[in-house]
Parts: C-alpha cells; structure tokens; sequence
C-alpha cells in the first residue's frame, strides 16, 4: 500500500525551522514538496515555531506526521464515512490508516501535542483518531478545505473539531423530532393504505427530511430569517406540504379523488406539482412564511425561480437585507448533477445582480435516477460537486441519523447567515418504491432493493435510539403513532364532503389587487400617455451628465445627439425606452432590466451604464432622476438563457409591481431558456393560476444574418398563445413601445409580456416618434394614412420590420393602390380591429398577410387557422425547416419573390 512519505525525515529541529524561516521569505527557491509542507502545517497550526521550541522530549518527526494525519481527516475524511444507510460505499487509496503517514501501532498510545490543534491538549494517537473519526468519518462527512478564507476555513473547523459543539438533545427535543418522524411516516403510510396504486412520489427512505426542513426553519428564524422561498420537485412534496408548510390534510385528500376545480383554474395540475404559501409560528413563538413554488416535472426548472423570487423578497420587503430571507432548493441526486440550469443558478449567487445571502441546498440522495444507477449518471465523485464552482461546504449525511442530520442543518444555517454563502446537505438515504409507487424497481436494482426491504425506516431506527435511551417506552410509541393515524382519519372523512379542488392562489396578497384576463377587457384603452412638459423634464434629468465624471467622448457625443433629438422631437427606440422607464419610475414603479449585454445593448443601441474613463466605474443615468424615486437597474447577466429567465420570472412573480425585464441577447438564443418558456411563461396561468408580468425582449427581424440572428421563433409563442395567458408585441414605432411598457405596470393585469424586439430599425430614419405620440394610447394596430382607401386594390397586413422595406418599395414605384396595415399586437389578436380595417378597404380585390418569416413560421399559422373567414392570401418566404438563409444574396432573393407577389413586379 503506498505511504505518505513525511518530508521531515532524518532532519533535526533546527534545520527544520531554517527551511520554514526560508519558505516565509524566499518560497520559490523552496522544492515544491516543501512548499507543500509547510501550508498545510500552517493550516493545521497556529503556533508553528512555539511547538517546535517546546521541551526536547517531543518526537518532532512524529508530531509532523500527526498534524499530516489530522489533516488528511480534514481534507479526505468524507471519502471514509458511514454515510450509506443501505450501500457499502466506494473504497479509496489511500486510505487514513496511521501506516499510510509513516506511523506505527506502539505509536496509538504516545502523548502528542498534536491533539491541542483540534481542541483535546496534549493526547494520545489514539484519542486524537477517535476524535478525528468521531468528526469527520461517521454519519456525516464534509468537504469544507476548498474554500479559499482562512477565516471561514477556521470557523467550519472550530464548530465541527471542538467536543464544546458537539449536539447533544435533551429528551424533549428527542421527541420533538420522533413527533416529526412519526408524521412524515405516518402520513406516507396512510395514503398509501387509503389510496392504493395512486402516484404520489412519497418520500418513504427519506423521511428524515421533514424534521431537518422542521430544524432549518426553527433554527433560521432564531439567527433572524422571516421567510423561507422553497422549490422542489415532486418527490416528498406532498409530505413537505403537509408536515412542513402546513396545507391542510383534508385538502391534500381532496386531490387523490377530486372531480373538477373550482374558481378560474381550467386545467390545473397534478397534486405532487402544486405550490403553497402559509405563514407558520415556530416553536418559539416567531412567524415565518413559507412559499413552496409550484413546479413542473422538468427537474430543477424551479431552481432559478427559488432565488429570483428570494431575491425579489429581499429587494422589495427587507430593503436589501438577505439575512431575513433564505432560498431552500431541494434537489434530487440525479438532478442535481445532470440538469445544466443547476450550474447556471449556482454560478449566479455572488453576482450583484442575482445574490441572495446563499441558498441551502438540500439533496435528498435516492442514489438511483429512475432506473439508473448513480455510478451511470455522473462522472464526479458526488452529485453535489457543483458546489466547488463557488467554494460552498457540502455535507453528506446519513439520511437514518436524524440526529446528525438535525445538527449539520443547524450548522448550516449559522454558517449561511453569517458568510451569506450558499450551503450544501447530501442526505444519502433511499427510495422505499420505484420511480414512483407503480413502478417496480427489482427489474434494474435488485440487490439494492433486497437491502431496502429488509430496512426499518427511520421513525424505527430512532423510536429504537429513543427507547433503549428510556427517553419514551414502546407503548407510548404506538401510542402516538395510533393518536396520528386517528387524526389523519378524521381529516379524509373532512375531505369527501366535497370533490370539487381548490387551488389556493399564489402570493394571495401581492395579486389580490389584479383580474382574471378576460379578453374584452384587455382591448379597453389604458391611459398610458405622459405630456410634453414631464418628459422633457425627464429627459433633461437624463442627459445633463455631471461635470465631475470624466466619460469617453463617444459617450459625450451620444448624450449631446439625444439632447438634440428631444429639442426637435424625434425620438427613436432608445429615447422612448428611456423615457419609459423614467416615467414609470416618477409614478412609483421600479423597473428590473437583466440580459447578456443588456448595459450597453446587443446593437449599441441603449448605453444605460456609462464607464468613467479614469475610474472604470459605471454611472448610470436613469438612477438619477430625482432623489427618493424607486431606482432602474439594468444588470448585464451572466452567459445562460434559462437560469437567467428564470431567475427573472421568479424575480417578477413576487414583485407585481416592478417593470421586470428579461433581454435576450438575439431573439433566436431564447430557446435554450424554452423549459421556461413552455412551463411557466405560457401555461402557469392555466395550471396553478399563477399571474406574471414579466416583459422578454427578443431581438427578431431577417436581415440576411442567416438562421441563429433572425428569428425569435414568433410561431412558438403563438402556438401556445390561448385564453390571455400572454401578449406578443411585433411593434414598429417607438411610441408603440413605450405605451407597451407602461401599460404593463398601469393596467390591472399582470400577463407575461413578449416584444420582438428591433435590430435594424434602432436607427432606421422613420423609427421615430413624437411627444404627441407618447401623449397618446396603445395601437393594437397601426391604419395606413397615407392612402385613400376608395383607391385600393390590395390590402397588406404586416407586422414588424418588413412594413418598412415594403413601404419603402411603395414610395419608389409610387403605387398608391396598395395599403400597409400594421398588426402590433398579435396577442391577444385585434379581431375587431383586423375586421374594422378590412371593412374600411373593402373595394381591395387582394386582402394579403405578409411576413418576413417562412410561411410555416411566424404568424401566418395562427391566423389561418383562428381567423379563415379573414380569408388572408399568405405571402412569406417558402415553408422551410430552418427560419433563414445563411447568404445575403440568397436573403434577398427570397425577400424579392415576397415583393414580386405583392407588386406584381417582373
């Protein structure tokens, strides 16, 4: 077996400390092994040169040796724990036998100072191994020596080595968490007694779970938290939502055999993926609300929305403080290590724009995913790996030790709130059924699942603890164990007086002000307008730069033509996004903008942050309006479309009222967000009732830039586009923008928002907009006033950046037969507004709808198919499977033949 070879050997005490007064001052003349050496000694001791002056019967040799174990406990000593509740575990070399550090047996009973350094004095080996296994190599084991603070390093060490922190219970809070055991196994066992073969996802093996969620609460609200944002997946939900967050049994019962909902829910959910909020009082006497989001079967989907919305708590009820609020994401092992958005919303914590004070993340470690084996689903050592992208602790756990469990969450949570660091908790236990409780998992695992049979679960395992401690006797455990079965009996009687669901809305308070979407209300106009005077104040405000910040020229320059365009009144995309959002600022609105480049603007065309030229810091504009106004934060996100959006859709779920944004950098690039899209954007309405005003901007027009810079995928969006669950806005003015924007805060709705964003129309001459234009309304269409409609002989409907090219064309061949009529909105779609127009120029022989897109995409689809009694002709580019060409010349043929079609050009 090979042995750690001590590379102090053969050297007296005085040569030993010449070599480390030489790594102290010229460390690159040093070998490397020594270098080595000597920082992990000093990490191991905090009074080197002390020690090795002290009385010359120490064995200097073997206290190295020593300090070299204690810190191979500390760095390797989760690769040896007793964490498996039903495996063996892996075997490593080498292991942290005394022989691998160049010690002996006859050394076990020698009396070392080594043993001062983790809290014992002067010790024997052998105390300091069974400290040291005691520690690092039970039912918990942690990797902690990453992290790259000494103070940190040093709290983590303190807290888990001294004998003065070990947790102790007394026989009340022994039973305090027995009575959490006893509910989370109870209540598994009656649903499955009472409805037999139904799909549940219990959490039977890990219902050591309930009493730590139980201990994380109790334990935060005591160092300060008032509320808890927690998201999950289905496994154990139903137990956390009952035992944990409080829903009420009955209404649990009610989902195994519910008929139909009640309230605006049309479709609804499963059970296992609804959401829940409670205000709940600890046994201390706090209160502390919980929110369970609800959450699709996409694993780890609800991952960003957990933190976006902890943050959104943090921002708009604790004025910044993230000590009062705590993201909980339970993950699943599997999960964890191969859903990529994990790694998007961990790589977010410490950016300014996205932390939280640290998530806990709890793994409930099944060890198996579906049907795989945990050795086929990763190639890292643990599932929980990810955590070393930001130098968090991990924590693996016996997930049958709910005692040890009990003490690492508490750990935890201290360690949380006072590094506002994120925290991982890998609770190793197992999964009772298969994937779920119709599944029979002996086909793939069958010696696992022959070690699962023969396993009491943990309310056993401790009732046993408990009884041979003589805190409780076996009588008083069936005791209590019949007293909870009789209560959850009376509720499922409760339950079946009525089998009509009730999906408790989310966020009841925050939404309570806003309506149900009903289309003939969402065409009522909205006075969105702003007078003249306001906004030139605002964008006075906006463009007097402070003398004092040296800014580049380019910059100066930009901030001079702006002030130029608002004397003359044009205003273009930027001015009136600008003035959007300081004018929803001056009414009271915050606004939240976060995207890839989002500052400065894919196309350079926005320009929110400017950079001091001599300090390098960022001034932002918009943020000094006026003094005591809600502030505009534009954050340039990092590289990720779905941890992004969805941290965004969190974000803006728990804060109604901030114009929250999300910018992708081209319109194309959203579909690696498209789980979010699918899951929460377009369906959670009709799912779990959830409203949201979230805004996408996604740049889309075709331009020649081939098939990933063209297209938003428009025809995505519109094929899920039903019952007002979105608006998709194609605008063409800047105006159009800017009533969009505020509308969105001033109405009394919140529906997600999609703008397909404009490229080349940035600084298209045309694009401007008057102060007149920002004094009016949203145009769900836009009429063609430059024809007179008797004179008619085609009528175009387009939307977005190709009314432009076509109108151009039509002032060229000065065709006045022709009229362009702009659909902005395309959802809702403007029925009435669509059959006004076709009404108006009803002499037109040739009623059109044309568009950029392939006629299999963009809109063309969804209006064929709702609106045929329209009967539009379609002319767009040829049905294809990809959305453009990736040649200017063979761009522009294709766009001739659109021409030639409604021209009837040669």
């Amino acid at each position: 077996m090979q042995k750690s070879e001590s590379p102090v050997n053969n050297l007296d005490t005085e040569a030993i400390e010449a070599l480390y007064q030489d790594y102290k001052n010229t460390p690159d003349d040093l070998d490397e092994s020594w270098v080595n050496f000597f920082k992990g000694f000093e990490l191991a001791s905090e009074n080197f040169s002390k020690r090795l002056k002290r009385s010359e019967c120490i064995n200097i040799d073997r206290e190295f040796k020593i300090l070299n174990i204690i810190q191979g406990y500390r760095q390797r000593g989760h690769l040896f724990t007793r964490t498996n509740p039903v495996r063996t575990r892996r075997k490593y070399t080498p292991t942290l036998d005394i022989e691998n550090f160049g010690l002996k047996e006859n050394d076990l009973n020698e009396i070392v100072e080594a043993g001062s350094e983790i809290g014992l004095g002067p010790a024997t080996l052998k105390e300091i191994i069974e400290h040291l296994e005691d520690t690092y190599c039970e039912s918990v084991g942690v990797e902690y020596l990453y992290m790259r603070n000494p103070e940190v390093v040093d709290w983590l060490k303190r807290k888990m080595e001294s004998t003065r922190n070990r947790q102790e219970f007394k026989p009340e809070e022994s039973l305090h968490i027995y009575d959490h055991l006893k509910q989370a196994v109870g209540f598994e066992n009656f649903i499955h007694k009472k409805f037999v073969g139904q799909k549940r996802f219990s959490l039977e093996g890990s219902e050591a779970m309930i009493p730590a969620l139980d201990a994380i609460i109790e334990k935060g609200s005591e160092l300060g938290i008032s509320e808890f944002v927690i998201g999950m997946a289905h496994r154990g939900r139903l137990n956390v939502l009952a035992n944990i967050i409080e829903k009420p049994y009955e209404d649990i019962f009610r989902e195994f055999f519910g008929k139909e909902y009640s309230g605006d829910i049309s479709l609804g959910d499963v059970k296992y993926h609804l959401g829940y909020e409670n205000e709940i009082t600890t046994d201390y006497g706090k209160k502390v609300r919980l929110s369970l989001l609800p959450n699709p079967s996409h694993l780890e989907a609800v991952t960003p929305l957990t933190v976006g919305m902890a943050r959104s708590r943090i921002d708009s009820t604790y004025q910044g403080d993230d000590t009062k609020v705590a993201p909980i994401i339970i993950h699943g092992d599997s999960a964890i290590a191969g859903q990529g958005v994990v790694y998007e919303a961990v790589q977010m914590a410490n950016l300014t724009g996205y932390k939280t004070g640290g998530s806990v993340h709890i793994v409930i470690n099944n060890q198996i995913g579906f049907t795989t084996n945990y050795l086929e689903a990763r190639s890292s050592t643990y599932c929980t790996d990810v955590a070393k992208v930001t130098r968090s602790p991990v924590f693996h756990v016996n997930g049958d030790d709910v005692e040890a469990l009990i003490y690492t969450v508490k750990l935890a949570m201290e360690f949380r709130q006072r590094y506002e660091s994120d925290v991982f908790i890998d609770v190793l236990s197992y999964r009772k059924y298969g994937h779920n409780e119709g599944d029979e998992p002996r086909f793939t695992q069958p010696l696992l699942y022959k070690a699962i049979g023969n396993h009491p679960n943990p309310a056993e395992i401790y009732a046993q603890k408990l009884i041979e401690r003589k805190v409780i006797t076996s009588d008083e455990i069936k005791k209590r164990v019949a007293e909870f079965d009789e209560v959850l009996d009376k509720k499922l009687d409760e339950s079946r007086k009525n089998d009509k669901l009730n999906i408790t809305n989310f966020l009841i308070d925050e939404y309570k002000r806003f309506k149900n979407p009903v289309k003939s209300d969402l065409f009522k106009p909205v006075k969105t307008g702003v007078n003249e005077k306001e906004l030139k104040e605002i964008a006075r405000l906006l463009f007097n730069l402070p003398p004092d910040k040296k800014f580049y020229r380019k910059a100066l320059k930009l901030a001079e033509t702006r002030k130029k365009m608002v004397e003359e009144g044009r205003l273009d995309w930027a001015l009136c996004e600008f003035l959007a959002y300081g004018s929803l600022v001056n009414d009271g609105h915050p606004v939240r903008l976060s995207g890839q480049d989002s500052q400065r603007g894919t196309f350079a065309h926005r320009h929110a942050a400017l950079v001091e030229e001599d300090t390098g810091k960022k001034y932002f504009p918009l943020n000094d309006i006026k003094p005591g106004l809600p502030n505009v934060h534009i954050f340039n996100s990092p590289l990720s479309e779905y941890g992004v959006l969805g941290f965004e859709y969190g974000y803006a779920l728990a804060m109604p009222d901030v114009l929250t944004i999300w910018e992708a950098q081209f319109g194309d690039f959203s579909n690696g967000a498209q789980i979010i899209i699918d899951q929460y954007i377009t369906s959670a309405l009709e799912k779990w009732g959830l409203y949201n005003g979230l805004v996408m901007y996604l740049p889309h027009g075709y331009e020649g830039q081939g098939p990933e810079h063209s297209s938003a995928r428009i025809e995505r969006f519109m094929a899920q586009a039903t019952h007002n669950n979105i608006q998709l806005m194609n605008l063409t003015t800047p105006a159009n923008l800017f009533h969009a924007l505020r509308r969105q805060m001033l109405w009394e709705y919140r529906i997600p928002m999609v703008i397909f964003t404009p490229k080349s129309l940035l600084r298209h001459p045309k694009v401007v907009s008057s102060f007149n234009d920002l004094n009016g309304q949203f145009q769900e269409t836009i009429d063609d006033e430059a024809v007179n409609p008797e004179k008619v002989k085609t009528l175009v409907f387009t939307t977005g950046k190709i009314f432009y090219s076509l109108d151009e064309i039509r002032e060229k061949e000065k065709r006045d037969d022709i009229a362009l009529v702009r659909v902005e909105q395309l959802y809702p779609f403007p029925e009435k507004q669509v059959a006004g127009h076709l009404e108006k120029y009803k002499n037109a022989e040739r009623r059109i709808w044309v568009q950029d897109e392939p006629e299999n995409m963009g809109a063309a689809p969804y209006v064929g198919r709702n609106y045929p009694h329209f009967k539009l002709e379609v002319v767009a580019r040829k049905e294809s499977a990809s959305p453009a060409g990736g040649l200017m010349e063979q761009h522009n043929r294709r766009f001739n033949r659109i021409v030639n079609r409604i021209f009837n050009i040669e």
